[in-house]
């Protein structure tokens, strides 16, 4: 059932014209505050410790903020497709998806111990800074861990709670919901692929770009365009375009976000930019490095760069200085301007109208930092 009062100007309400990215992302905040403030107060209707603990910070993890990429991917692929008039469905979308992205990051701070998310301390470290104000008995570290865990499976079930409303609502429920159910699946793979790429010591290329595909590129950019356009009512070949451009953008997305964990300013980027050096994590930019240092034969690259058990105590500065000297941070940068090119030409495959092609090259300029796009990197 939907929430009372969520409905909300689209495209063709008023003068025809889409409204401006200002207005529309006004629109999505709103849609998401309605959203949020409904499921705080069914929590708080179950139990109030587990709201104030669990949900609350859920809540206040999606307030602080973040791109809103994905809502922004979803829109643009409904207005690719067609859509116009009351959007509030795709906004719905637009709510859920933000709320999937809280699952993943909090789950994604858990699993490889990051301490900071958006300028603030991860839900798990602030967990077991509550547990230690609290003086509870037992483990500090292990109450934050399983408290993390819960949180993130709150955002999930909200997610999906949210998205199996909209669908049941909606004519082309089915082909939403499959988009969804696909985004599901292809997200706990690559974070699994990460994982087990991390505990194999594995740093190819080709695995690098498939972590990337199946853990950011897919639920960023791929599957919200699909979500969005499903709305509309969109074919095959128009789903099939947008896809491809999203898959696309998508990997330039993490791969620019890959630089910035490498050299980003933690001021800017809301996170520390020593956690993937110090984690040895298999991304583009060090599976190139290595390649570049063997074919090279930079071998002091090569074991500055090279994965091994345990180096969140060694310096990070040799390996931004091999980084460089290897010209794999320039090559990240070659790849992620290609992957921007790809995703134009994918999307002006589908026909779509002049004004949603503006749309989405300035949405894919602001995702991947391509053409001189500003420093605001964010952890997927």
């Amino acid at each position: 059932m939907l929430e009372p009062g969520l409905a909300v100007s689209g495209p063709g309400k008023h003068d025809g014209a889409p409204p401006t990215a200002r207005a529309r992302a006004g629109a999505a905040e709103t849609v998401l505050e309605r959203v949020l403030d409904s499921r705080l107060r069914q929590a708080r209707d179950t139990d109030e410790v587990f709201a104030r603990d669990v949900a609350e910070r859920v809540v206040a993890f999606v307030r602080q903020g973040g791109k809103r990429l994905r809502t922004a991917f979803a829109w643009c692929g409904w207005r690719a497709a067609g859509g116009s008039g009351d959007a509030t469905e795709v906004l719905r979308v637009g709510a859920a998806l933000e709320l999937l992205q809280a699952c993943a990051l909090i789950h994604d701070d858990l699993m490889d111990g990051s301490v900071l998310r958006r300028g603030a301390p991860a839900v798990h470290v602030d967990l077991a800074r509550t547990h230690r104000e609290a003086a509870m008995s037992g483990s500090a570290e292990s109450f934050g861990t399983s408290g993390a865990l819960l949180a993130g499976d709150l955002a999930l079930a909200w997610a999906d709670d949210l998205l199996a409303e909209t669908a049941l609502g909606s004519p082309c429920g089915p082909r939403l919901y499959g988009e969804w159910r696909a985004m599901r699946t292809e997200m706990v793979a690559g974070q699994y692929r990460d994982l087990h790429a991390q505990a194999s010591g594995s740093s190819g290329v080709d695995e690098a770009l498939t972590i990337a595909t199946l853990k950011s590129a897919q639920y960023t950019a791929a599957r919200p365009l699909g979500l969005g356009a499903s709305l509309a009512g969109a074919d095959d070949s128009t789903l099939s375009a947008l896809h491809a451009a999203g898959r696309c953008a998508g990997i330039a997305f993490q791969l620019r976000d890959d630089l910035l964990g490498a050299f980003g300013d933690p001021a800017l980027t809301g996170k520390p930019t020593d956690d993937d050096l110090h984690s040895r994590k298999p991304t583009y930019l060090l599976a190139v490095a290595l390649r570049l240092a063997d074919t090279t034969g930079d071998h002091d690259a090569a074991a500055v760069l090279a994965p091994r058990a345990d180096s969140r105590t060694e310096p990070v500065e040799p390996m931004r200085e091999a980084l460089e000297r290897t010209g794999a941070r320039a090559a990240a940068e070659a790849k992620i301007g290609e992957l921007a090119t790809a995703a134009l030409r994918h999307f002006d495959a589908m026909g779509a109208d002049a004004a949603a092609r503006r749309e989405f090259a300035a949405l894919l300029e602001r995702a991947t930092g391509h053409v001189g796009a500003p420093q605001t990197g964010e952890r997927v």
